[in-house]
């Protein structure tokens, strides 16, 4: 077995060593956002302006890491971005009061920002190498490193663990973690290698108009992930007045949904293509919310039957947009930093402003249902937008090269 594929192969295990620890902080910081409230006594308002600033500082620093990721390389932008990101959990943890919290949940999301980008950047790379769709699962497992952040603080918690201490437990062994996954990523000079052949300046010099069409598809993909998110429980609690016990598992199936699909997403992309891929994803999406808007029209049983079906289906359809997004950026060859910063600032965007315009909305209609109406037609811009730009792209892209062996 030659060196490259070798390189390709360690490099795969460390973008999942990358992605799980990105998530695994996002988690820890999730779950433990209780805690917090209560130990400052922040309240709705403040714990909001927190996110916000959290959201904020991600956006902004996502588009300095493009250019930081073309100059000096992914790999090098995930050995810096990864364990500062983590270690800069340790300012929301020990923040004595809500004033010096908002600076340093800034830089938290500043953070945040950068390890996303890099992350994905040399997520794209090694897909290169690979010449086979494999982005998707990477995803799967940031999802899996949510859960697990999640699930260890809900048992930290019963064993009446310190939740503050647990931030702070994350914030010391988590940036050792990183170091391990990063030694394992493509080197520099293979990376540099696979660019020339892919034709050079491709991924760096996309013109604008086709970023933002990809990026509008992003944008799209991630406001309708957000309000599933965020309103899908609530949805079942004050549309279809189910049991709180029960009104959860609407997000819940959501997730497990969009999580399953991500994890096993790779092999139908590779048999359907990007195109065909994210034409089904946007369909798939838009037909899981009209589903949920169908819902309350039925009667008994029946009524949450389809609206947790719907939620599922908009789960399968939203899972591959942005692996499918991305990899195409990264099909274009070439560097891939500033591209990949732009359309992924546009969908995190989308994820900011979704959930509360949809909430401004629902609170001016009086309807939860009216509101789920922006998502369920920004569902089918995801391919009325993702289908054309991946075609475009496919068009001025270089042939992808084949490799004489492919890493299993």
């Amino acid at each position: 077995m030659n060196k490259s594929l070798i390189n390709a192969r360690r490099a795969r295990v460390g973008v999942f060593g990358l992605f799980s620890l990105s998530g695994f902080v996002m988690g820890l910081w999730a779950a433990g956002l209780p805690s917090l409230n209560d130990r400052l006594g922040l309240g709705a308002a403040r714990l909001g302006t927190v996110l916000l600033l959290i959201s904020g500082g991600a956006l902004v620093s996502m588009l300095v890491a493009g250019r930081l990721v073309d100059r000096w390389s992914s790999r090098r932008v995930s050995w810096i971005g990864g364990p500062l990101s983590a270690v800069l959990l340790l300012g929301p943890a020990l923040a004595p009061s809500y004033g010096p919290l908002m600076a340093l949940a800034l830089a938290f999301g500043m953070g945040l920002g950068v390890v996303e980008v890099a992350i994905n950047a040399h997520s794209v790379e090694v897909e290169r190498v690979y010449g086979r769709p494999i982005i998707s699962a990477f995803h799967g497992t940031w999802s899996l490193g949510g859960a697990a952040g999640g699930v260890l603080t809900s048992l930290a918690l019963r064993a009446s663990v310190d939740p503050q201490a647990l931030l702070v437990a994350g914030a010391v062994v988590v940036p050792f973690l990183y170091l391990l996954a990063c030694r394992l990523l493509l080197p520099d000079a293979a990376r540099q290698a696979g660019e020339q052949t892919d034709g050079g300046e491709g991924g760096g010099t996309l013109k604008w108009a086709l970023i933002a069409l990809l990026g509008v598809a992003a944008f799209a993909g991630h406001l309708s992930e957000g309000a599933a998110i965020d309103w899908a429980a609530l949805h079942a609690r004050w549309v279809l007045h189910t049991d709180p016990a029960d009104a959860p598992l609407a997000y819940t199936i959501f997730s497990v949904a969009m999580t399953t699909v991500r994890l096993l997403g790779d092999p139908i992309r590779a048999r359907l293509g990007s195109v065909r891929t994210i034409q089904l994803a946007g369909g798939f999406a838009t037909l899981g919310y009209v589903l949920v808007l169908l819902a309350p029209a039925l009667g008994g049983p029946l009524r949450v039957v389809c609206a947790w079906t719907g939620w599922a289906l908009a789960g399968v359809g939203l899972a591959t947009v942005v692996p499918v997004l991305f990899s195409a950026v990264g099909a274009a060859g070439g560097p891939v930093g500033r591209a990949l910063a732009m359309v992924t600032a546009f969908g995190y965007s989308g994820l900011l402003l979704g959930p509360a315009v949809l909430g401004y909305v629902a609170e001016a209609t009086e309807s939860l249902p009216v509101a789920l109406i922006i998502p369920a037609v920004l569902a089918a811009v995801v391919a009325l937008s993702g289908a054309p730009g991946i075609r475009l792209l496919t068009r001025q892209s270089p042939p992808a090269p084949v490799p004489a062996e492919r890493p299993a």
